[in-house]
């Protein structure tokens, strides 16, 4: 999922500033820097991980990823069973209640998937139209019989924004009031929002694992800038922080006060292309970009051997990734040439960077740099993230660097979004393939895996051709943190196990 922003102001750089220190030396209350804001409480509204890695711990799932990030285990379902024609799936539901003291039943369950599934804001229709019917057959027996066979369903349930809500508290307080201040069925509750500042979450006392969850609380602090965030843990102004930059972490290293935690990810940096501006439409155009881009210099440069060079959407670690994929070698005379051939020239590009994400500005540089040798002309826009998600969204953009992190094991997730979709223009691409759209459709719902895996064989060729867009590198997760804090750990998609992290 990605990580572009919404809505932060100027108040969350004040406050990364000047932290008061009453919120970092209070007992049991975890206080974890971030670049940015939340957007919304409403699980079906956003597609993005900083607010996904807030509802991992606000909201609980049917069914969870492991801390491995490599397989399913129970979550508010207990246990299920599936029919012996694999379109039938029913799930006990553990003995569960939200923090508004309210039962939470399989009818929640049921509505929730129905919501997300049918809802008009859903930014997830497609992964759930496979559902055919979810019903609460009692008030713990989930039944969900399917329209087709599909190998991903069950990696669909542990998706962030599939969590289960509370479908009395949705129907009274309304998506709006509920998308400020949800009930919540996970580890923690959303005492306040204090929007461009901070997210103040308390202990859940009827989260079903209340006893597993060692902390009174957590504040999700928005500090945007790279630099100040790192000097605010430094200074025991901030407990932890996200988002290390590559070029801080060897210093980070030889602090005796702090641990910096590199965990595996399936995140993947790319370059996004708007195909719907101009020559970007053309593929030789995309491929000539492609080949103008020296990704090895990029991840030398800015990762500071953290990272690896990118050659496909699909992670590397992560299932079905095609190893051999084609990586275009650089070449901008080349690249120079095979836009003379495609009838361009003088191509002048807008490229939307983040100011305070080092890494992005970075990048930028470098990519400008590298480009302009193939006679492309790149502007950098440097946007306040209030309006640069926005821009992006209305495609008010030609091209800008974004990164994705797998939000559940299967390849479908990822796959339908950024090539076989519609509401969302392919991930803001604006990338239009009906061969590359029918194929992903089919992947879904292929059972034999051998089969399945040369589909997204396929389907990794198919885009690398197509230059849906430019694959970068693929990187850890890098975090930091003081002495005093203990299993502050994220999984490779991303879920930050927050019941288990202890403030000593």
């Amino acid at each position: 999922m990605t990580n572009r922003w919404k809505s932060i102001g100027l108040a969350a750089l004040l406050a990364g500033l000047t932290l008061s220190a009453s919120y970092a030396e209070a007992a049991g209350v975890l206080t974890i820097g971030r670049r940015e804001d939340s957007t919304t409480f409403d699980p079906i509204k956003t597609a993005q991980n900083i607010d996904n890695w807030v509802f991992s711990n606000v909201y609980d799932v049917l069914i969870r990823v492991d801390k491995t990030g490599t397989k399913l285990e129970p979550g508010l379902a207990e246990s299920w069973t599936t029919s012996d024609d694999g379109l039938t799936y029913t799930f006990k539901i553990r003995d569960a209640k939200f923090s508004d003291g309210s039962p939470l039943t399989a009818e929640d369950a049921a509505y929730s998937l129905l919501r997300i599934r049918d809802d008009a804001a859903s930014l997830w229709s497609d992964s759930y139209k496979v559902i055919d019917t979810a019903v609460a057959t009692d008030a713990r027996t989930l039944t969900i019989k399917l329209k087709n066979q599909s190998a991903p369903f069950l990696s669909t349930l542990a998706l962030p924004n599939a969590s289960v809500i509370s479908k009395k508290g949705m129907e009274s307080l309304g998506a709006d009031a509920y998308g400020e201040k949800p009930i919540a069925s996970g580890a923690f509750v959303v005492e306040e929002w204090r929007r461009g500042d901070r997210v103040i979450l308390k202990k859940n006392p009827n989260f079903w694992q209340a006893d597993r969850v060692k902390l009174d609380g957590v504040e999700w602090i928005s500090v945007p800038d790279d630099n100040t965030r790192m000097l605010n843990v430094q200074a025991g102004e901030l407990d932890t922080a996200i988002f290390v930059p590559f070029s801080r972490v060897e210093e980070l290293k030889k602090d005796p006060n702090l641990n910096v935690d590199i965990d595996a990810s399936t995140r993947e940096d790319h370059l996004l292309i708007n195909h719907a501006h101009g020559d970007l439409g053309k593929k030789e155009v995309r491929q000539a970009l492609d080949m103008a881009i020296d990704k090895k210099a990029i991840v030398e440069a800015v990762t500071f051997g953290q990272g690896t060079v990118a050659n496909s959407y699909i992670p590397k670690g992560a299932l079905y990734h095609y190893a051999d994929n084609l990586q275009r070698p650089y070449d901008p005379e080349k690249a120079k040439k095979m836009l003379g051939d495609a009838g361009v020239s003088n191509l002048t590009l807008n490229y939307l960077i983040r100011p305070g994400d080092e890494v992005d500005e970075q990048t930028a540089v470098l990519v400008q740099q590298q480009l302009a040798k193939a006679g492309i002309t790149a502007n950098l826009q440097k946007v306040d993230p209030s309006q640069e998600w926005d821009m992006t969204v209305a495609g008010d953009y030609d091209i800008s660097v974004n990164y994705w992190t797998n939000d559940i094991l299967d390849p479908d997730q990822k796959t339908t979004f950024v090539l076989g979709h519609d509401s969302n223009n392919n991930y803001l691409t604006n990338y239009k393939n009906e061969e590359v759209k029918e194929l992903v459709a089919k992947a879904r719902l292929e059972l034999d895996p051998k089969k399945r895996e040369q589909m997204y064989v396929d389907l990794q060729k198919m885009a690398k051709d197509d230059v849906n867009w430019i694959d970068l590198y693929y990187s850890p997760y890098i975090n930091v943190s003081r002495k005093n804090i203990e299993n502050f750990y994220q999984n490779p998609l991303g879920r930050f196990f927050l019941e288990d992290t202890v403030k000593n």
